[in-house]
């Protein structure tokens, strides 16, 4: 049994979906961040770093999301969440994953956390004007590659998929959000139909 230690809409959205596809018993534990539970002892001593999502299997711990959806596909493997090892497809799957989590994930955190990058609000300002521009960027450059989709991995889906799902919620809220590139948006939308997406979500109570 997994116990997944979440926020919702946060980044735990693509392992918990992850749980969701292969159809592992799973437990999900919230983690109330306007409480500062991510700062408690007890959830401190899982994860030092006091961020969701922390997965514990036994006692197994491990955290960062992206990792999560690797050590899960690795674990499944007939889940279909990743190519076989060794080819060509998962070099590029660990190509897109790892994109994904170390650079729009690391724009966003600046877009949602100005205040950890720059001392004053004006500065926080251009932080974070200068973060949503440069998701911009990235969104026509992943628009571009999902040309010939409709996943990132041409026809078919993989767990670097849901990321990019996640992700794609997160910018809902701006000025030109993910859904108004048109590849974007039908690589986000068809995985946003899976039962499973559409489970985590209710779990998560999110839309």
């Amino acid at each position: 049994m997994y116990k997944l230690f979440y926020a919702p809409g946060g980044a735990n959205m693509a392992p918990h979906a992850a749980l969701e596809e292969i159809g592992a018993p799973h437990e999900l534990i919230r983690v109330d961040l306007a409480k500062g539970e991510h700062r408690d002892a007890a959830y401190l001593r899982l994860n030092p770093h006091a961020r969701v999502p922390t997965l514990v299997d036994g006692d197994f711990v491990m955290y960062e999301s992206a990792a999560i959806v690797m050590h899960l596909a690795d674990r499944h493997p007939e889940s279909g969440l990743a190519p076989a090892p060794g080819t060509p497809e998962r070099g590029h799957w660990y190509q897109w994953l790892l994109y994904l989590s170390n650079t729009p994930q690391d724009a966003f955190m600046q877009y949602f956390h100005p205040d950890s990058y720059a001392f004053t609000p004006e500065a926080q300002a251009q932080v974070k004007t200068m973060a949503e521009r440069r998701i911009g960027g990235m969104w026509e450059r992943l628009d571009a590659a999902l040309a010939s989709g409709p996943y990132l991995l041409g026809e078919c889906f993989s767990g670097c998929d849901l990321y990019l799902h996640m992700l794609a919620r997160w910018s809902r809220n701006m000025a030109r959000p993910a859904l108004a590139y048109p590849n974007l948006k039908r690589c986000v939308e068809l995985v946003g139909a899976r039962p499973a997406v559409v489970r985590m979500m209710q779990a998560e109570g999110i839309g």
